[in-house]
């Protein structure tokens, strides 16, 4: 499973390429907001930091106006994705989109009858969102499992990134449920990375290291 950030924030994203984990971002219009930044700008900057796919998402409603943002965000970069809603318009727009050949990202994605929609308006990837799901106490995961299978079954191509993760168990059940990709906000990557055991490791190392005769 691929990982990506999620965030608008560039020093996040420049901390964590450097780890060498992530090939993409996904960002949206709030995120971006919180920075205080312009949207265009912003998004420019991250193509030159992750090169991969950049999820760029539109604020109109209808699927003309979804369209006419589209064709100006792709000529910010060649890696844009168009992050576009799970609507009727939406799904118009993907599929003008798709038949220009161009990428987008259906976001939104709440069940597997969705996501089945939107794949087959033309979406290069799907965005369920784990966390929202089991914050009104249904499993985010089974819906996932539910994805993964009917696309496998009907040979779909179309991508499943597993969003609103919450923590880094969502990471792992989206792994082992067959996401493509996790997209990852900055403080669960954090999360991921720490481990209380490793700590206590280190520790006793550098104790250790300190009685070897240098």
């Amino acid at each position: 499973m691929k990982l990506f950030i999620d965030t608008a924030n560039i020093d996040e994203i420049r901390e964590i390429n450097d780890w060498g984990v992530i090939c993409g971002v996904t960002t949206n219009p709030s995120l971006i907001a919180k920075e205080g930044r312009d949207f265009k700008e912003v998004i420019h900057e991250i193509t030159s930091i992750v090169d991969g796919p950049i999820s760029a998402e539109v604020i109109s409603l209808n699927a003309d106006g979804m369209v006419e943002e589209a064709l100006e965000l792709v000529k910010i970069h060649k890696n844009i994705v168009i992050k576009i809603p799970m609507t009727k318009e939406g799904l118009k727009a993907v599929s003008v989109l798709s038949k220009k050949g161009i990428k987008t990202n259906v976001t939104l994605i709440f069940s597997a009858s969705q996501a089945l929609l939107a794949a087959r308006a033309g979406a290069t990837y799907v965005s369920p969102f784990v966390g929202r799901m089991d914050d009104i106490s249904n499993e985010g995961i089974d819906v996932i499992d539910d994805i993964v299978d009917i696309f496998d079954l009907h040979g779909i191509d179309t991508e499943i990134i597993s969003a609103s993760i919450r923590h880094p168990m969502h990471v792992i059940q989206s792994a082992k449920a067959g996401a493509h990709i996790a997209t990852v906000p900055y403080k669960v990557f954090q999360a991921m990375l720490n481990h209380p055991l490793t700590d206590i490791g280190i520790e006793r190392f550098l104790k250790d290291w300190e009685g070897v005769p240098k």
